[in-house]
């Protein structure tokens, strides 16, 4: 059975309702007044009722017309509203925004980063959730997510932003007591601490030596005693002398510039683990992805 009232039947009586003739509605519409006559003629036939009194000169409406009239502008004005609220959203940030992070750059930096956010935008409720490896975005469960290196899934977003350089330290005293490796073989003999994290070759680090043509890689077996999937409980172990840890620049330059910590091989380089805010292509359009992705890209801008 066909609907008795039709959306588009709500606009065209209200402005009918407003003209007070057929032939000014035709002029504000504009249509033909005949046209309007047949319009009216069909919801009237769809509604099995009389809603306009007719007259040559003006018309009026009927008691069952008033009904449909209040009722046809109540549901305009809330169409309205419901389209200012959603054109809102394209530009201010509001709603549920899911981040995901790892366990240590999460805690240091993100979790930081999202309390200065939102007290920067009231309206928005912000879960962060801190993993050891990135979730897949093809489950839906987070609408962000910030991690070290470009993803390999081509239909996601990532933005680049920040540089991020793994180094290789140690403890002053952990180097006093074992000396300072002078070649990358010399990891060998040292206390190499492990970081179980992502799909990387665990215990296999690899070095570069030289720039462009001239670069030479070797990949050092290393071995040790102690390993976590815990970065910052890495740094405490390096930290406390254990050995020698290859962190992320992000989360030991503090202990580097107090001297906690010493860059071991500095004129090695190891792989880079960039920063990047990954997305799926649907939430790009989201106030609220747009506005966290660029807050994050000048927060993170700076080195650490």
């Amino acid at each position: 059975m066909a609907s008795t009232i039709q959306p588009a039947d709500l606009g065209f009586f209200s402005v009918l309702a407003g003209a007070g003739s057929l032939s000014a509605a035709a002029r504000e519409l504009g249509i033909s007044t005949p046209a309007v006559s047949r319009h009216l003629a069909q919801m009237e036939a769809r509604a099995g009722v009389a809603l306009v009194n007719r007259s040559t000169r003006r018309m009026s409406l009927t008691p069952d017309g008033q009904v449909y009239l209040e009722h046809a502008r109540r549901i305009l004005d809330a169409m309205q509203a419901m389209q200012e609220a959603l054109d809102a959203s394209k530009v201010i940030p509001k709603g549920l925004l899911r981040v995901n992070a790892t366990l240590g750059f999460g805690r240091s930096h993100v979790a930081p980063l999202i309390s200065r956010f939102v007290a920067k935008h009231p309206q928005l409720d912000v879960q962060l959730q801190l993993s050891v490896n990135p979730p897949p975005l093809t489950d839906d469960a987070f609408d962000v997510c910030i991690r070290f290196g470009a993803p390999p899934e081509a239909r996601v977003i990532a933005r680049r932003i920040a540089a991020n350089r793994r180094l290789l330290c140690a403890a002053p005293g952990y180097l006093a007591r074992h000396g300072t490796p002078r070649t990358p073989a010399d990891l060998k003999h040292h206390n190499c601490i492990g970081i179980r994290q992502g799909e990387q070759a665990y215990g296999a680090w690899r070095l570069t030596a030289g720039r462009g043509r001239q670069a030479r890689t070797v990949t050092v077996k290393t071995y040790g005693n102690l390993a976590t999937n815990d970065g910052e409980i890495a740094v405490r172990w390096a930290l406390d002398g254990h050995g020698i840890l290859m962190r992320a620049e992000w989360d030991i330059a503090r202990y580097l510039a107090n001297g906690q910590l010493v860059q071991v091989l500095p004129q090695y380089a190891t792989p880079d683990a960039d920063i990047y805010v990954v997305y799926d292509p649907r939430h790009q359009s989201a106030a609220r992805v747009r506005a966290f992705v660029e807050f994050a890209a000048r927060a993170l801008s700076s080195p650490p």
